[in-house]
């Protein structure tokens, strides 16, 4: 099979469908490839009913504006709220004590819990970063929207904070320099944690998907494959074990749940999304590997975890996932720690009202700038 473009011929495999062959200038040849991939692009789409990337370029949230340079007024005020809130929550890793850490890590935990925990602790440092490489690379330039690139710099900020973190735990708790690089290198080195980062960089570096099936992706990474981690870490706080952990992951945990629901907000501004059951692929493929980590690579039994709960738990949290991107659930079920209600993804409403636990800048709060009732007020009324 072939096909042409102004004077170049391009040669295709009849059962690959791939190009083998150029015929014609490097211009055209250049504009041949292009072609071709449009093609492969539109096929890749009518067999997994995702969105053509080609049909996007007038999404509102897509399209190529000036607009995206000036934030007033706020077009968007849902999504400007949300980069509100997430200011509000601002934190450093300067503010976790982990002075009572380490008793805990060489005298109250079993052999298998520090191998857990150093394992858990090595997916989270490699992960913010290639959440960090999505943003950077993808989100934060496709996206148009000045309220939503705001949220996408202040996000990309703090996975950076969430990466130090987990780094100063591992060089807090692991003092064996060889173990402690094994770790650091865990995406190369431990293979369970192999699989998880190659799904995700798979969505970084795929270009035939739409800018809508690699948001529901990166929804799936950070509310699916970190949901059974932290599940596993709280785990440790109800034993009163390691409680500069286990507040760094109070944070954390509510941080990538609103870096979930933002992806979830973006996603209902969207006009074209993919079809309900690609939707519910990508999720149901991301449940399975987490399944997977942590029941057989990554057993939540060498803490003293039930396995079969836990996965009960990850598909409760894809389906509450699902329902926030349009899909009827998937499992049907239900939670199965009461300890983990408060931060579910749609369960933070007292979570954000707690100075402790929730974290939020005092005096600080959320304004729209289009509500006139709405007053933003300075004072210099502190004694100094």
């Amino acid at each position: 099979m072939s096909f042409s473009t102004q004077g170049s011929r391009a040669n295709v495999c009849a059962s690959t469908n791939r190009v083998v062959s150029f015929n014609g200038t490097k211009d055209s040849d250049l504009a041949a490839k292009k072609l071709l991939t449009r093609k492969e692009c539109h096929d890749h789409c009518l067999r997994t009913g995702d969105v053509d990337p080609d049909t996007e370029d007038d999404e509102p949230l897509l399209k190529e504006s000036t607009r995206r340079f000036v934030l007033f007024p706020i077009q968007y005020a849902e999504i400007w709220q949300m980069y509100k809130q997430a200011q509000a929550s601002f934190w450093t890793v300067e503010e976790i004590d982990l002075s009572k850490d380490w008793m805990d890590w060489n005298l109250r935990l079993t052999d298998d819990e520090r191998f857990f925990i150093s394992r858990i602790l090595a997916f989270f440092a490699a992960s913010d970063g290639i959440v960090d490489e999505n943003l950077v690379e993808r989100f934060s330039s496709e996206v148009q929207v000045a309220e939503a690139r705001c949220f996408y710099g202040f996000q990309i900020m703090m996975e950076n904070i969430h990466s130090e973190t987990y780094s100063m735990l591992i060089d807090t708790y692991i003092k064996e320099p060889n173990e402690r690089q094994h770790l650091f290198d865990a995406i190369e080195t431990i293979p369970c944690i192999k699989q998880k980062a190659e799904w995700a960089l798979r969505w970084i570096e795929d270009k035939r998907s739409s800018f809508a099936a690699r948001l529901v992706a990166f929804a799936a990474v950070e509310g699916i494959f970190f949901s059974g981690s932290f599940a596993s870490i709280f785990w440790l706080k109800k034993r009163g074990l390691l409680p500069g952990l286990t507040f760094s992951n109070e944070l954390i945990c509510r941080d990538e749940g609103m870096h979930t629901e933002f992806a979830c907000l973006l996603f209902t501004h969207l006009k074209r999304r993919p079809h309900p059951d690609t939707i519910e692929r990508i999720i149901t493929e991301a449940v399975d590997i987490e399944k997977v980590f942590l029941t057989d690579a990554l057993p939540v039994a060498l803490i003293g975890m039930n396995a079969s709960l836990m996965c009960q738990y990850i598909e409760f949290v894809a389906d509450r996932l699902l329902v926030s991107l349009g899909n009827q659930k998937y499992y049907q079920a239900s939670n199965p720690f009461d300890f983990m209600e408060m931060i579910s993804m749609r369960g933070k409403t007292n979570f954000f009202e707690k100075r402790v636990s929730d974290y939020s800048r005092p005096n600080f709060h959320t304004c729209d700038p289009s509500n006139s009732s709405s007053h933003w007020t300075f004072t210099t009324e502190e004694e100094f």
